[in-house]
């Protein structure tokens, strides 16, 4: 499953990079990216957690998005905070892993899965 959303995820970042903006105007995709930043987060802390021995995968996927978006000002700030919320969401719930951790991780890689498919079939040139 952590394949295929990855394999999603770069997709995403192929086709639904936009160029730089003059201005730092929201896009139609915003709520999402935000979304899908907070669960980068929290697989970053849960994946540590369990032991996949992954290192900063996540976290390098979040600056992957980062760069591919190029967001400014508001919105890189926004998307930035979005990966810390979700981070520091399950540092301060789980300790090590556990069964409820390994749900979680799931549930984030299918929703993540489902952001990505989303904004691909959305915003895909």
């Amino acid at each position: 499953m952590s394949t295929r959303f990855l394999a999603i995820f770069a997709l995403i970042l192929a086709c639904a990079a936009v160029p730089a903006r003059a201005q730092d105007v929201a896009a139609p995709f915003d709520a999402d990216l935000q979304r899908l930043a907070e669960i980068l987060g929290g697989l970053h802390y849960l994946r540590g957690i369990c032991g996949s021995n992954e290192g900063n995968k996540w976290r390098n996927e979040m600056q992957a998005l980062i760069d591919a978006e190029t967001p400014s000002g508001e919105r890189r700030t926004r998307m930035i905070a979005g990966f810390n919320r979700g981070y520091n969401g399950f540092q301060q719930t789980y300790r090590s892993c556990t069964p409820a951790a390994t749900v979680a991780i799931r549930r984030y890689i299918e929703e993540g899965s489902k952001i990505s498919r989303d904004l691909t079939a959305r915003y895909a040139n």
